[in-house]
Protein backbone atom coordinates (compact mmCIF):
# COMPACT_ATOMS: atom_id res chain seq x y z
CA UNK A 1 0.00 0.00 0.00
CA UNK A 2 1.54 3.48 -0.73
CA UNK A 3 2.34 5.85 2.16
CA UNK A 4 -0.03 8.19 3.02
CA UNK A 5 1.58 11.73 2.87
CA UNK A 6 1.72 13.96 5.69
CA UNK A 7 -0.24 17.18 5.56
CA UNK A 8 2.64 19.30 4.95
CA UNK A 9 3.74 17.65 2.24
CA UNK A 10 0.49 17.30 0.44
CA UNK A 11 0.17 21.01 0.74
CA UNK A 12 3.47 21.19 -0.80
CA UNK A 13 3.71 18.77 -3.29
CA UNK A 14 -0.16 17.27 -3.75
CA UNK A 15 -1.93 17.99 -7.36
CA UNK A 16 0.34 18.47 -9.28
CA UNK A 17 3.16 15.33 -10.19
CA UNK A 18 5.47 16.66 -13.49
CA UNK A 19 6.51 14.11 -15.53
CA UNK A 20 10.27 13.89 -16.79
CA UNK A 21 11.27 17.89 -18.35
CA UNK A 22 7.92 18.90 -17.38
CA UNK A 23 7.41 22.45 -14.98
CA UNK A 24 8.45 21.78 -11.51
CA UNK A 25 5.91 24.39 -10.79
CA UNK A 26 2.41 23.64 -11.11
CA UNK A 27 1.63 26.00 -14.96
CA UNK A 28 -0.97 28.52 -15.84
CA UNK A 29 -2.89 26.60 -18.29
CA UNK A 30 -4.98 30.28 -19.13
CA UNK A 31 -6.27 28.48 -22.61
CA UNK A 32 -9.42 28.00 -22.70
CA UNK A 33 -9.75 25.68 -25.46
CA UNK A 34 -7.70 22.09 -26.06
CA UNK A 35 -6.64 20.23 -29.37
CA UNK A 36 -7.91 17.36 -30.70
CA UNK A 37 -6.76 15.02 -33.65
CA UNK A 38 -9.74 13.61 -34.73
CA UNK A 39 -13.56 14.31 -34.15
CA UNK A 40 -14.55 11.51 -32.51
CA UNK A 41 -11.91 11.84 -29.47
CA UNK A 42 -13.95 15.04 -28.72
CA UNK A 43 -17.10 13.38 -28.98
CA UNK A 44 -15.86 10.61 -26.25
CA UNK A 45 -14.99 13.77 -23.84
CA UNK A 46 -18.29 15.23 -24.66
CA UNK A 47 -19.97 11.77 -23.91
CA UNK A 48 -18.05 11.53 -20.55
CA UNK A 49 -16.59 8.20 -21.69
CA UNK A 50 -12.80 9.51 -21.77
CA UNK A 51 -11.12 11.85 -19.49
CA UNK A 52 -9.33 15.12 -20.65
CA UNK A 53 -9.72 18.72 -20.93
CA UNK A 54 -11.58 20.44 -24.02
CA UNK A 55 -12.91 23.83 -22.85
CA UNK A 56 -12.05 25.50 -19.40
CA UNK A 57 -15.43 25.74 -18.34
CA UNK A 58 -15.39 22.35 -17.02
CA UNK A 59 -12.28 21.17 -16.64
CA UNK A 60 -8.60 23.26 -16.93
CA UNK A 61 -5.14 21.47 -16.11
CA UNK A 62 -4.46 23.78 -13.32
CA UNK A 63 -7.87 23.67 -11.66
CA UNK A 64 -7.86 20.49 -11.59
CA UNK A 65 -4.30 19.77 -10.04
CA UNK A 66 -5.32 22.25 -7.41
CA UNK A 67 -8.70 20.91 -6.38
CA UNK A 68 -6.79 17.17 -6.29
CA UNK A 69 -4.66 18.81 -3.55
CA UNK A 70 -7.71 20.13 -1.81
CA UNK A 71 -9.00 17.13 -1.88
CA UNK A 72 -6.18 15.37 -0.74
CA UNK A 73 -5.75 17.32 2.23
CA UNK A 74 -9.26 17.17 3.20
CA UNK A 75 -9.22 12.63 2.79
CA UNK A 76 -11.77 12.82 -0.13
CA UNK A 77 -11.90 11.02 -3.45
CA UNK A 78 -12.47 13.99 -5.72
CA UNK A 79 -12.63 18.09 -5.49
CA UNK A 80 -14.04 20.81 -7.64
CA UNK A 81 -12.78 24.80 -7.67
CA UNK A 82 -15.60 27.04 -8.22
CA UNK A 83 -15.31 30.91 -8.75
CA UNK A 84 -16.45 31.34 -5.38
CA UNK A 85 -17.15 30.16 -1.68
CA UNK A 86 -20.89 31.29 -2.53
CA UNK A 87 -21.03 29.06 -5.19
CA UNK A 88 -19.39 26.34 -3.67
CA UNK A 89 -21.88 25.77 -1.33
CA UNK A 90 -24.63 26.39 -3.40
CA UNK A 91 -23.27 23.79 -5.66
CA UNK A 92 -22.39 21.28 -3.17
CA UNK A 93 -26.94 21.94 -2.65
CA UNK A 94 -28.74 21.99 -6.00
CA UNK A 95 -26.30 19.18 -7.20
CA UNK A 96 -28.67 16.75 -5.05
CA UNK A 97 -31.55 19.03 -4.86
CA UNK A 98 -34.53 20.21 -7.09
CA UNK A 99 -37.73 22.27 -6.54
CA UNK A 100 -39.68 20.55 -3.96
CA UNK A 101 -36.83 19.24 -1.64
CA UNK A 102 -35.87 20.77 1.81
CA UNK A 103 -32.35 20.97 4.10
CA UNK A 104 -32.25 21.33 7.18
CA UNK A 105 -29.30 23.76 8.03
CA UNK A 106 -27.48 24.87 11.32
CA UNK A 107 -28.30 28.77 11.92
CA UNK A 108 -24.97 29.80 12.88
CA UNK A 109 -23.36 30.38 9.45
CA UNK A 110 -21.97 33.01 7.59
CA UNK A 111 -24.47 36.09 6.60
CA UNK A 112 -24.11 35.35 2.63
CA UNK A 113 -24.84 31.43 3.07
CA UNK A 114 -28.19 31.91 5.65
CA UNK A 115 -29.63 34.51 3.16
CA UNK A 116 -28.58 32.30 -0.03
CA UNK A 117 -30.51 29.40 1.36
CA UNK A 118 -32.83 31.54 3.46
CA UNK A 119 -34.21 33.64 0.48
CA UNK A 120 -32.58 32.47 -2.83
CA UNK A 121 -33.13 29.19 -2.48
CA UNK A 122 -36.74 29.44 -1.71
CA UNK A 123 -37.05 30.98 -4.90
CA UNK A 124 -35.68 27.81 -7.31
CA UNK A 125 -38.57 25.93 -4.76
CA UNK A 126 -35.68 24.69 -1.90
CA UNK A 127 -36.89 25.32 1.90
CA UNK A 128 -34.47 25.52 4.42
CA UNK A 129 -34.85 25.00 7.97
CA UNK A 130 -32.47 26.21 10.42
CA UNK A 131 -31.94 24.93 13.93
CA UNK A 132 -29.93 25.88 16.69
CA UNK A 133 -27.10 23.03 16.19
CA UNK A 134 -26.67 23.21 19.93
CA UNK A 135 -29.94 21.93 20.53
CA UNK A 136 -30.37 17.98 21.31
CA UNK A 137 -30.43 15.54 18.50
CA UNK A 138 -34.12 14.57 19.30
CA UNK A 139 -34.99 18.26 18.74
CA UNK A 140 -32.77 18.30 15.72
CA UNK A 141 -34.65 15.31 14.52
CA UNK A 142 -37.94 17.06 14.61
CA UNK A 143 -36.48 19.28 11.66
CA UNK A 144 -36.30 16.38 9.37
CA UNK A 145 -38.95 15.75 6.66
CA UNK A 146 -39.54 13.14 4.02
CA UNK A 147 -38.89 15.69 1.13
CA UNK A 148 -35.58 16.42 3.57
CA UNK A 149 -31.96 16.08 1.21
CA UNK A 150 -29.26 17.30 2.97
CA UNK A 151 -27.70 18.77 6.12
CA UNK A 152 -25.47 21.73 6.34
CA UNK A 153 -23.33 23.32 8.38
CA UNK A 154 -19.81 25.19 9.73
CA UNK A 155 -16.95 23.54 11.32
CA UNK A 156 -16.69 27.18 12.83
CA UNK A 157 -19.42 29.48 12.09
CA UNK A 158 -18.20 32.81 10.77
CA UNK A 159 -18.42 35.48 12.22
CA UNK A 160 -19.78 33.93 15.82
CA UNK A 161 -17.19 31.25 16.33
CA UNK A 162 -19.47 28.45 17.26
CA UNK A 163 -17.74 24.70 16.97
CA UNK A 164 -20.20 22.40 15.36
CA UNK A 165 -20.37 18.99 16.63
CA UNK A 166 -20.23 17.25 13.50
CA UNK A 167 -20.03 13.75 14.75
CA UNK A 168 -23.71 14.49 15.87
CA UNK A 169 -24.43 16.38 12.89
CA UNK A 170 -23.23 13.00 10.87
CA UNK A 171 -25.40 10.37 12.74
CA UNK A 172 -28.94 12.93 12.62
CA UNK A 173 -28.28 13.04 9.10
CA UNK A 174 -27.29 9.58 7.97
CA UNK A 175 -30.59 8.10 10.07
CA UNK A 176 -33.04 10.16 8.09
CA UNK A 177 -30.57 9.47 4.79
CA UNK A 178 -29.13 12.54 3.57
CA UNK A 179 -25.65 13.34 3.54
CA UNK A 180 -23.97 15.96 5.70
CA UNK A 181 -22.41 19.29 3.99
CA UNK A 182 -20.14 20.77 6.48
CA UNK A 183 -18.29 24.04 5.38
CA UNK A 184 -14.68 24.05 6.76
CA UNK A 185 -13.57 27.42 5.39
CA UNK A 186 -12.45 28.63 9.02
CA UNK A 187 -10.64 25.57 10.30
CA UNK A 188 -9.05 24.62 7.04
CA UNK A 189 -8.17 20.68 6.98
CA UNK A 190 -4.50 21.89 8.88
CA UNK A 191 -7.29 22.20 11.56
CA UNK A 192 -9.97 19.67 11.15
CA UNK A 193 -11.05 17.30 8.76
CA UNK A 194 -14.57 16.72 8.50
CA UNK A 195 -14.71 13.87 6.67
CA UNK A 196 -13.00 11.90 9.66
CA UNK A 197 -16.00 12.88 11.90
CA UNK A 198 -18.91 11.71 9.49
CA UNK A 199 -19.08 14.00 7.22
CA UNK A 200 -20.01 13.60 3.78
CA UNK A 201 -19.32 16.47 1.46
CA UNK A 202 -16.62 19.72 2.54
CA UNK A 203 -16.98 23.16 0.96
CA UNK A 204 -14.81 25.81 1.34
CA UNK A 205 -14.36 29.50 0.25
CA UNK A 206 -10.45 29.24 -0.79
CA UNK A 207 -10.59 33.03 -0.53
CA UNK A 208 -9.70 32.65 2.74
CA UNK A 209 -7.05 31.23 4.88
CA UNK A 210 -6.29 29.28 1.41
CA UNK A 211 -5.25 31.44 -0.34
CA UNK A 212 -4.36 33.41 2.92
CA UNK A 213 -2.83 36.65 0.41
CA UNK A 214 -6.10 38.11 -0.74
CA UNK A 215 -5.43 38.06 -4.02
CA UNK A 216 -7.84 35.86 -5.38
CA UNK A 217 -11.26 34.68 -5.30
CA UNK A 218 -12.33 31.12 -5.05
CA UNK A 219 -14.62 28.00 -3.62
CA UNK A 220 -13.97 24.10 -3.48
CA UNK A 221 -16.14 21.08 -3.27
CA UNK A 222 -14.60 18.07 -1.76
CA UNK A 223 -16.70 14.72 -1.98
CA UNK A 224 -15.78 11.95 0.50
CA UNK A 225 -16.92 9.60 -1.58
CA UNK A 226 -18.59 7.46 1.38
CA UNK A 227 -22.41 8.57 0.63
CA UNK A 228 -23.80 5.22 -0.78
CA UNK A 229 -26.18 7.15 -2.81
CA UNK A 230 -27.73 4.02 -4.55
CA UNK A 231 -29.23 3.33 -1.13
CA UNK A 232 -30.90 5.93 -0.87
CA UNK A 233 -31.90 5.97 -5.00
CA UNK A 234 -35.65 7.72 -4.36
CA UNK A 235 -33.87 10.59 -3.04
CA UNK A 236 -31.81 11.34 -5.17
CA UNK A 237 -33.07 10.63 -8.55
CA UNK A 238 -30.21 13.23 -10.57
CA UNK A 239 -27.64 10.66 -9.51
CA UNK A 240 -29.43 7.45 -9.81
CA UNK A 241 -31.40 7.41 -12.31
CA UNK A 242 -30.13 8.25 -16.69
CA UNK A 243 -29.30 11.80 -17.31
CA UNK A 244 -31.18 12.64 -20.66
CA UNK A 245 -28.54 15.32 -21.59
CA UNK A 246 -25.51 12.81 -21.14
CA UNK A 247 -27.36 10.35 -23.79
CA UNK A 248 -28.81 8.30 -20.99
CA UNK A 249 -25.80 7.99 -18.73
CA UNK A 250 -26.58 7.26 -14.84
CA UNK A 251 -23.82 8.83 -12.50
CA UNK A 252 -23.43 6.12 -9.80
CA UNK A 253 -23.40 3.52 -12.24
CA UNK A 254 -20.95 4.72 -14.54
CA UNK A 255 -18.39 6.48 -11.79
CA UNK A 256 -18.85 4.71 -8.35
CA UNK A 257 -17.51 6.92 -5.78
CA UNK A 258 -17.05 9.86 -7.90
CA UNK A 259 -20.63 10.40 -9.25
CA UNK A 260 -21.13 13.30 -7.10
CA UNK A 261 -18.27 15.25 -8.35
CA UNK A 262 -18.71 14.17 -11.85
CA UNK A 263 -22.13 15.18 -12.04
CA UNK A 264 -21.63 18.40 -10.37
CA UNK A 265 -18.84 19.45 -13.10
CA UNK A 266 -20.21 17.96 -15.58
CA UNK A 267 -24.38 18.96 -15.05
CA UNK A 268 -23.91 22.04 -13.07
CA UNK A 269 -20.89 23.76 -14.13
CA UNK A 270 -21.65 23.25 -17.90
CA UNK A 271 -24.91 24.63 -17.45
CA UNK A 272 -24.33 27.63 -14.81
CA UNK A 273 -20.36 28.26 -15.35
CA UNK A 274 -19.22 29.52 -11.95
CA UNK A 275 -15.86 28.00 -12.69
CA UNK A 276 -12.35 29.78 -11.20
CA UNK A 277 -9.91 30.81 -13.58
CA UNK A 278 -6.45 29.16 -13.87
CA UNK A 279 -4.78 32.20 -12.97
CA UNK A 280 -6.70 32.29 -9.80
CA UNK A 281 -6.40 28.68 -9.42
CA UNK A 282 -2.66 29.19 -9.40
CA UNK A 283 -2.14 31.97 -6.82
CA UNK A 284 -4.49 29.90 -4.33
CA UNK A 285 -1.63 27.06 -4.96
CA UNK A 286 1.04 29.08 -4.15
CA UNK A 287 -1.21 29.81 -0.52
CA UNK A 288 -1.51 26.39 -0.07
CA UNK A 289 2.06 25.76 -0.20
CA UNK A 290 2.38 27.54 2.85
CA UNK A 291 -0.77 26.33 4.14
CA UNK A 292 0.05 24.25 7.34
CA UNK A 293 3.08 26.90 8.20
CA UNK A 294 0.57 30.20 8.62
CA UNK A 295 -2.26 28.27 10.52
CA UNK A 296 -0.24 28.03 13.34
CA UNK A 297 0.98 31.26 13.44
CA UNK A 298 -3.11 32.66 12.84
CA UNK A 299 -3.86 30.07 15.85
CA UNK A 300 -1.38 31.33 18.29
CA UNK A 301 -1.39 34.78 17.52
CA UNK A 302 -5.17 34.86 18.25
CA UNK A 303 -4.89 32.75 21.72
CA UNK A 304 -2.18 35.46 22.74
CA UNK A 305 -4.78 38.84 21.62
CA UNK A 306 -8.05 36.68 22.82
CA UNK A 307 -6.64 36.47 26.35
CA UNK A 308 -5.25 39.84 26.43
CA UNK A 309 -8.77 40.99 25.40
CA UNK A 310 -10.55 38.65 27.93
CA UNK A 311 -8.85 40.63 30.99
CA UNK A 312 -9.20 43.72 29.01
CA UNK A 313 -11.49 46.07 31.01
CA UNK A 314 -13.06 47.70 28.38
CA UNK A 315 -14.47 44.46 26.49
CA UNK A 316 -17.79 43.07 27.37
CA UNK A 317 -17.68 39.63 26.09
CA UNK A 318 -15.30 37.25 24.03
CA UNK A 319 -15.77 34.38 22.34
CA UNK A 320 -12.78 32.19 20.98
CA UNK A 321 -13.04 28.35 21.23
CA UNK A 322 -9.67 28.29 22.18
CA UNK A 323 -9.98 30.13 25.66
CA UNK A 324 -10.59 27.66 28.69
CA UNK A 325 -14.14 28.21 29.68
CA UNK A 326 -15.21 28.96 26.52
CA UNK A 327 -18.63 27.50 25.54
CA UNK A 328 -17.12 25.66 23.04
CA UNK A 329 -13.69 25.19 24.49
CA UNK A 330 -14.45 21.19 24.36
CA UNK A 331 -16.05 20.89 21.30
CA UNK A 332 -12.98 22.32 19.84
CA UNK A 333 -10.54 20.28 21.54
CA UNK A 334 -12.13 17.08 20.24
CA UNK A 335 -12.56 18.37 16.62
CA UNK A 336 -9.84 20.77 16.82
CA UNK A 337 -7.08 19.88 19.31
CA UNK A 338 -4.15 21.64 17.14
CA UNK A 339 -6.22 24.72 17.02
CA UNK A 340 -9.16 26.41 15.17
CA UNK A 341 -8.53 29.68 13.56
CA UNK A 342 -7.03 33.84 13.81
CA UNK A 343 -11.08 34.83 13.96
CA UNK A 344 -12.28 36.12 17.28
CA UNK A 345 -15.64 37.14 18.32
CA UNK A 346 -16.07 40.22 20.89
CA UNK A 347 -17.97 42.67 21.61
CA UNK A 348 -17.25 46.33 24.09
CA UNK A 349 -18.92 48.11 26.88
CA UNK A 350 -21.04 50.59 25.51
CA UNK A 351 -22.75 51.55 22.58
CA UNK A 352 -22.79 50.28 18.70
CA UNK A 353 -21.13 53.42 18.41
CA UNK A 354 -18.31 52.85 20.64
CA UNK A 355 -17.46 49.98 19.01
CA UNK A 356 -17.53 51.90 15.59
CA UNK A 357 -15.26 54.93 17.07
CA UNK A 358 -12.96 52.20 18.53
CA UNK A 359 -12.65 50.28 14.71
CA UNK A 360 -12.14 53.94 13.36
CA UNK A 361 -9.04 54.41 15.60
CA UNK A 362 -7.35 51.39 14.59
CA UNK A 363 -3.72 52.20 12.78
CA UNK A 364 -2.51 49.52 10.81
CA UNK A 365 -5.46 46.84 11.99
CA UNK A 366 -7.67 47.43 8.70
CA UNK A 367 -11.25 47.79 8.45
CA UNK A 368 -12.44 45.46 5.47
CA UNK A 369 -15.03 42.97 4.36
CA UNK A 370 -12.70 40.58 4.44
CA UNK A 371 -11.46 37.76 6.67
CA UNK A 372 -9.06 34.78 7.25
CA UNK A 373 -5.98 36.25 5.48
CA UNK A 374 -2.01 37.13 6.52
CA UNK A 375 -2.85 40.47 7.48
CA UNK A 376 -5.23 41.35 10.74
CA UNK A 377 -8.22 43.13 10.04
CA UNK A 378 -11.70 43.82 11.89
CA UNK A 379 -15.37 44.47 10.43
CA UNK A 380 -18.68 44.83 12.96
CA UNK A 381 -21.20 42.49 10.77
CA UNK A 382 -24.30 44.27 11.65
CA UNK A 383 -23.26 47.13 9.92
CA UNK A 384 -21.95 45.31 7.16
CA UNK A 385 -21.51 41.58 5.91
CA UNK A 386 -24.73 40.62 8.20
CA UNK A 387 -26.66 44.34 7.71
CA UNK A 388 -29.52 42.86 5.89
CA UNK A 389 -30.20 41.07 8.53
CA UNK A 390 -33.08 42.20 11.54
CA UNK A 391 -31.32 41.63 14.72
CA UNK A 392 -33.54 38.91 15.57
CA UNK A 393 -32.19 37.27 12.54
CA UNK A 394 -28.59 38.13 13.94
CA UNK A 395 -29.47 36.49 17.07
CA UNK A 396 -31.07 33.45 15.18
CA UNK A 397 -27.41 33.39 13.51
CA UNK A 398 -25.71 33.79 16.67
CA UNK A 399 -24.18 36.99 16.03
CA UNK A 400 -24.83 39.49 18.81
CA UNK A 401 -25.48 42.94 17.37
CA UNK A 402 -22.29 44.43 18.89
CA UNK A 403 -20.21 41.45 17.73
CA UNK A 404 -16.47 42.58 16.64
CA UNK A 405 -15.10 40.26 14.19
CA UNK A 406 -11.25 40.33 14.52
CA UNK A 407 -9.19 38.07 12.24
CA UNK A 408 -5.76 38.13 13.40
CA UNK A 409 -3.21 37.96 10.86
CA UNK A 410 0.71 36.39 11.06
CA UNK A 411 2.54 39.85 11.76
CA UNK A 412 4.41 40.50 15.29
CA UNK A 413 1.42 39.63 18.02
CA UNK A 414 3.08 42.23 20.11
CA UNK A 415 2.33 45.30 17.52
CA UNK A 416 -1.46 44.00 16.97
CA UNK A 417 -1.84 43.82 20.81
CA UNK A 418 -0.84 47.55 20.73
CA UNK A 419 -2.77 48.93 18.13
CA UNK A 420 -5.65 47.01 20.05
CA UNK A 421 -4.88 48.90 23.08
CA UNK A 422 -4.06 52.47 21.63
CA UNK A 423 -7.78 52.06 20.01
CA UNK A 424 -9.42 51.01 22.86
CA UNK A 425 -7.83 53.54 25.40
CA UNK A 426 -9.11 56.37 22.95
Amino acid sequence: MEKQLNQGTICVQGGWQPGNGEPRVLPIYQSTTFKYSSSEEMARLFDLEAQGYFYSRLQNPTCEAVAAKIAALEGGVAGMLLSSGQAANLYAVINICEAGSHVVCSSTIYGGTFNLFGVTLRKFGIEVTFVNPDDSEEELARAFRPETRAMFGEALSNPGMHVLDIEKFARLAHSHGVPLIVDNTFATPINCQPIKWGADIVTHSTTKYMDGHAVSLGGAIVDSGNFDWEAHADKFPGLTTPDASYHGLTYTKQFGRMAYITKATAQLMRDLGSSQSPMNAFLLNLGLETLHLRMPRHCQNAQRVAEWLKDNGRVAWIDYPGLEGDKYHDLAMKYMPGGTCGVIAFGLKGSREDAIAFMDRLKFISIVTHVADARTCVLHPASHTHRQLSDEQLREAGVAPDLIRLSVGIEDVRDIIDDLDQALRG
